[in-house]
């Protein structure tokens, strides 16, 4: 079977999906704020918290030249710089968060961005990584990743099949041993109908890995949907308000909807359940509400069963209907009275 292990919890399609609650940048700079996330993603349901792990300088160049210029989107007008810089974890912040997570009880861990906050990570015990969509072409980050040895989740993001084949290979060839792959797109916000679910049922047979979910979408029905094609992951932006200004917040979800996502994905993975047409243990009462063979008048052992001496009705207590024609014209070997349920034991 297909499976990975985080903090202890085992991440496969034998147990409910694994909720990443991920708190980017929606601190907004504050680390109270950032606390009062954590402490809300516990209280919601989730799993797991997951930082960003990045100095500005570490991600991009401080230029305004047009190559940096955002010129559309949601942080239209920014350079990348600036966007980072507005964005990013302070690092004096994460022992502190790592800190506060483990007391509540809630798994903490990071997608670092180069080699120093890999190395930052290392020294906090983070327990997993997470290689953002728009890392996951960086080779040289997935291997320094994977030499950790710790549990890897690589968001595919607009990488193509060539391009997660050889994000795996990366991470295996140096030594990752449990690893999982997230769908996603790419667009703050995505629309659904851009998710293509379908891909992670392919995903699964082509990779053969613990596959799950990046979502983007404003509301929580791409994400439950998932679930009925495989995904054993769902992450998912969080937010305490929706409309509180920072860089990514207008779409995340807010607590009441983070709830939402763990009980709801949860309901839909124990709805999949096994193949089974049998009798299920909510349908143990009903059948009284199924039709069945009745007597429909008292007979004497020696009698012939003529059509009009029984019936099909409800309850279900008798032959099935199936029945009906080859009971008829056979003898009782028993006196029956009516309105009582035909059965086998009555005819010799």
């Amino acid at each position: 079977m297909k499976t990975i292990s985080i903090d202890g919890r085992t991440i496969d399609a034998s147990h409910a999906p694994y909720v990443i609650a991920e708190l980017s940048a929606n601190h907004n700079g504050s680390i109270n704020t950032a606390m009062r996330i954590i402490e809300e993603a516990k209280k919601a349901g989730a799993d797991a918290i997951k930082l960003q792990t990045y100095r500005p300088s570490t991600i991009t160049l401080d230029s305004d030249l047009p190559d940096f210029q955002i010129t559309e989107g949601l942080w239209k007008g920014h350079t990348l710089y600036e966007l980072y810089e507005w964005a990013h974890t302070p690092w004096e912040w994460h022992q502190p968060l790592f800190e506060y997570a483990r007391k509540l009880g809630i798994t903490i861990f990071s997608s670092p961005f180069d080699t120093t906050a890999v190395d930052l990570l290392e020294g906090l015990g983070a327990p997993a990584y997470k290689i953002a969509s728009f890392e996951a072409v960086d080779l040289p980050l997935i291997e320094y990743v994977a030499k950790t040895g710790k549990p890897m989740i690589i968001s595919t993001g607009m990488a193509n099949a060539e391009e997660i084949r050889e994000a795996i290979d990366a991470a295996r060839g140096a030594g990752c041993k449990e690893l999982a792959i997230l769908h996603c797109v790419s667009g703050y916000p995505a629309p659904a109908e851009d998710y293509n679910l379908r891909t992670i049922s392919d995903m699964i047979e082509r990779f053969g890995l613990v596959t799950g979910l990046s979502d983007h979408t404003l509301d929580n029905t791409t994400a439950i949907a998932s679930v009925v094609l495989g995904a054993s992951i769902i992450e998912k932006h969080f937010t305490l308000d929706r409309n509180g200004g920072g860089p990514d917040d207008s779409f995340s979800l807010e607590p009441v909807d983070l709830a939402a996502l763990c009980r709801d994905s949860k309901t839909a993975w124990e709805a999949l359940g096994n193949i089974n047409y049998g009798m299920k243990s909510s349908e143990q009462g009903n059948v009284k509400f199924r039709r069945s063979l009745y007597f429909v008048k008292d007979m004497k052992a020696g009698d012939i069963i003529t059509p009009d001496s029984i019936r099909s009705v409800r309850p279900g207590y008798g032959l099935p209907p199936k029945y009906l024609d080859s009971v008829v014209n056979k003898t009782l070997a028993t006196d029956v009275s009516a309105y009582t349920p035909v059965k086998l034991s009555h005819f010799d």
